[in-house]
């Protein structure tokens, strides 16, 4: 079993920064794949960004290319969403989601249905 607990959410001016932090507990933080999620009200959980075991690949969505970091320190099993420039569209619900994938190292999933393992979430309020 895998606990996800994320942070780092909260209310930020449009343009400003915000850093999302997950922490896994597990032996094996480094089987995992991670992604980042995000729902808003009325709407379908939707991909933002993902990074693969060893963090050498990661994958983003459109929207947030250029804006977006995804990195993890499997020392500390961590994975961290750095946001940019955000907008008022943005604000939703961020959700961390695990990968188990011992077969393709390099496997960054866009699909919540690749992943196994889901935190509860951390609102992310952006104002205009």
């Amino acid at each position: 079993q895998v606990q996800l607990v994320e942070s780092g959410g909260g209310l930020v001016q449009a343009g400003g920064s915000l850093r999302l932090s997950c922490a896994a507990s597990v032996r094996t933080f480094n089987r995992y794949a991670m992604g980042w999620f995000r729902q808003a009200p009325g709407k379908e959980r939707e991909f933002v960004a993902a990074i693969s075991r060893s963090g050498t690949t990661t994958n983003y969505a459109d929207s947030v290319t250029g804006r977006f970091t995804i990195s993890r320190d499997n020392a500390k099993n961590t994975v961290i969403l750095e946001m940019n420039s955000l907008k008022p569209e943005v604000t939703a619900v961020y959700f961390c989601a695990a990968d188990f994938n011992i077969q393709d190292p390099f496997r960054v999933g866009r699909n919540p249905n690749e992943y196994d393992y889901w935190g509860q979430g951390t609102q992310v309020t952006v104002s205009s």
